[in-house]
């Protein structure tokens, strides 16, 4: 008897796991946005040990070489706003590719011998930036809707850590590839691209889920109409900004607030090193912290409380107590980076909501911290001391006080 089609045996194979999916991996994403993170304060970091030799090298006044710190924090304030726009274009993880390259080639354009390609590289350098400043928070906000402020944490730590290998390794870097300021600064391009290989397989998952994620990618959700009229986003960008004000101020001046009043430089570096390191726990934990709780008020009036507390004893007792200040100023400075972070994802319910608050709390609230290191040098060439400068500190604390207590409501916008 013959055996028709439909009686004959069926042999069956599992079929091979499709690429998107293991694109999808969620180790990989977590290995991209980790590395990512690292290359967003690394380079910023990197640079403040090396201004001494920069100046010298183009002969540049301490004026000049102090706008080598400050044009990048300016161009964040510039190019946050831009962000959304190219992320509804393009798709967040092209957006994120491209920006982690244009990075790298700034590193590279820092170090050309040229006055003007050490500028360039700056204003290169804080676009790409804020281009991810203001992209991850959508990010994680889409990827993980039901731990943002676990994820907010990870990555705002993986900044900092970022940073303090950064302004660690510079000066040894220096010593050990031999070729001086441009070979250890250059050598941070590296990491940008370490980074961008680890972040194609999120560009490729999006081409191949392109029918599936389109909505999700290109239209993340409605965007906040009137945003830039809303009280709640003026608030998280006030809390963000002056919080931001304080930290790029002492990381310009504190060093040298402590050898002002007679502290070894040695020694004024090493706390304010490990200031930097208290503030990777801070930027931790308080994200954690943020997302457990129903509204954040407390949080953000402790955070800015803390800063208030390290600021007075700085003043009052500037050398004496100089690692309890730094300790406490490194907590409230990192927790104060986390929340204004945990701030954009739990504050909007989409994505696109995210990244759009996230550009204009990012645009205002570096503008605002640029101001920081100058008007810091500037008040002490004025007075002839730090006391201005920290009494003015100690007056934006209160304001940063009010502002988080706005923005720790339970609402969204």
């Amino acid at each position: 008897m013959a055996v028709t089609r439909a009686q004959q045996p069926v042999v069956t194979t599992p079929a091979p796991l499709p690429v998107r999916a293991r694109l999808a991996h969620p180790l990989l994403l977590l290995a991209g946005i980790v590395l990512v993170s690292l290359n967003m304060r690394a380079c910023l970091a990197a640079v403040s040990p090396m201004v001494g030799e920069i100046r010298q090298t183009f002969g540049l006044s301490a004026t000049a070489g102090g706008l080598i710190t400050t044009v990048p924090v300016l161009f964040q304030g510039v190019g946050a706003p831009l962000t959304p726009r190219l992320t509804r274009r393009f798709g967040a993880e092209r957006v994120v590719l491209g920006a982690v390259l244009v990075l790298g080639a700034g590193v590279l354009l820092r170090v050309l011998p040229s006055v003007a390609a050490l500028y360039a590289g700056c204003v290169v350098i804080g676009v790409a930036i804020a281009v991810l400043n203001v992209s991850m928070p959508g990010l994680v906000k889409r990827e993980f809707p039901d731990r943002a402020a676990t994820m907010t944490g990870v990555y705002s730590t993986t900044m900092l850590v970022g940073a303090t290998l950064a302004a660690g390794t510079s000066v040894p870097l220096e010593h050990a590839l031999g070729g001086g300021w441009q070979a250890s600064l250059g050598a941070w391009s590296l990491l940008a691209l370490i980074a961008a290989v680890a972040w194609l397989p999120q560009v490729l998952r999006s081409r191949q889920e392109k029918a599936a994620v389109a909505t999700a990618v290109q239209q993340p959700g409605k965007p906040i109409e009137g945003i830039w009229k809303s009280p709640l986003a003026w608030q998280i960008s006030l809390f963000m900004g002056i919080s931001s004000l304080l930290v790029y101020t002492l990381v310009a001046w504190m060093p040298t607030m402590l050898a002002d009043h007679g502290m070894d430089r040695g020694q004024a570096g090493l706390v304010f090193a490990f200031s930097n390191l208290v503030q990777v726990a801070g930027a931790f934990l308080v994200p954690l912290m943020a997302g457990r709780m129903t509204n954040q008020r407390a949080l953000a009036v402790t955070m800015a409380a803390l800063n208030g507390l390290g600021i007075a004893t700085l003043l009052v007792a500037p050398v004496s107590a100089a690692w309890v200040s730094a300790t406490i100023l490194g907590v409230a400075q990192g927790g104060s980076l986390g929340l204004g972070l945990a701030f954009i994802v739990l504050r909007t319910g989409t994505a696109a909501g995210a990244a759009q608050l996230g550009g204009m709390s990012q645009a205002v609230g570096f503008l605002v911290a640029a101001a920081g290191p100058v008007g810091g040098g500037a008040l002490r060439q004025l007075t002839g001391g730090w006391e201005t400068t920290l009494v003015l500190m100690l007056v934006l604390v209160v304001v940063v006080g009010a502002a988080g207590w706005g923005a720790g409501r339970n609402r969204t916008l």
